[in-house]
């Protein structure tokens, strides 16, 4: 048998060949619903206070339903705090450097220093949540008021522990905010009841909601190990907003070299390694204006599983 005559073979013909490509993909990417879901309150010079009135003060105040003719009438005022607390932003930066020669010569089809910066300004972007729930000075997580703190009941959430968390944030809650595994964590708890959470849509997206209220998924509330070996995380409640006496994100508009709200990018110039540098800055914090506008449930167990018999 005549052998077959030779043909342009895959590996060469690549070698003419485009190939379509997709910008750098960072597996650390999340949807920050956090960020999306607070309101953000415009600071100047990157200073918010939050005056408050004097709750002892307050209980003393004297105030009469139809009092009789001729009564001496309540007397009343209201005292501020004359150290009220101040939020200052906070600054999550870093700095990107690239070679000249590198964005000079590989600049088609995709931008070498635009790639660089888009993966960057994500990982900013992610920091940011992190600090608005773990930052030592702001974040919802560590600066909750001792009174507004549940332990579960037996360690994994349940029903009755969301209830509880419920009945400390009870004017007008907005959200929980949870890790997944611990929203899986309270799931399993409600299947087991036979109670399954219905479900709401946001921005596109399906939440699991409990009397009404989403599960907000965040990687940003971290699992822990336990002393028995166990695995532990928090999950948040809160009410939201300037109106509600809530929690509120802060930001200052109008920063040089901005791309968007109170983050920027600014050009550094090139040094004499050939490297043209960026400084990447941005700039944030978060308030709770009143205590009872952020719970906290703690110790909830995340490693739980049942066997189901039907």
């Amino acid at each position: 048998m005549a052998d077959a005559p030779p043909t342009l073979g895959a590996a060469a013909a690549r070698q003419l060949a485009n190939t379509t490509k997709t910008p750098p993909q960072w597996v650390g990417t999340t949807p920050r619903w956090l960020v999306s879901l607070l309101p953000w309150v415009p600071v100047e010079a990157g200073t918010y206070r939050v005056n408050r009135v004097i709750d002892s003060e307050a209980k003393g105040i004297g105030i009469e339903c139809s009092p009789s003719d001729g009564a001496e009438l309540p007397h009343a005022y209201v005292d501020y705090d004359e150290t009220p607390r101040e939020y200052t932003l906070s600054t999550v930066t870093t700095t990107l450097e690239v070679q000249t020669r590198i964005s000079d010569l590989y600049r088609s089809p995709m931008d070498q220093v635009r790639e660089q910066l888009g993966v960057l300004l994500e990982m900013v972007k992610e920091r940011q949540e992190n600090e608005l729930v773990n930052n030592q000075v702001y974040g919802l997580l560590t600066t909750a008021a001792p009174e507004m703190r549940v332990p579960t009941r037996k360690g994994p959430p349940t029903p009755d522990d969301f209830d509880e968390l419920i009945a400390k944030v009870w004017k007008e809650p907005a959200f929980f905010l949870a890790h997944p595994r611990a929203i899986a964590a309270f799931g399993r708890e409600c299947t087991r009841r036979g109670v399954p959470p219905p479900t709401v849509s946001l921005y596109g997206a399906q939440f699991l909601t409990w009397r009404g209220l989403p599960l907000i998924p965040s990687s940003k509330l971290h699992i822990t190990p336990t002393d028995d070996g166990g695995e532990s995380t928090n999950i948040l409640l809160m009410r939201t907003g300037e109106k509600k006496r809530g929690v509120v994100g802060l930001f200052q508009p109008g920063i040089p070299g901005e791309v968007s709200p109170s983050l920027s990018v600014r050009w550094m110039g090139i040094n004499q390694r050939g490297a043209a540098a960026y400084l990447v800055s941005l700039y944030c914090s978060a308030a709770v204006l009143t205590e009872d506008a952020v719970g906290v449930l703690e110790n909830v167990r995340v490693d739980k599983y049942h066997d189901y018999k039907w």
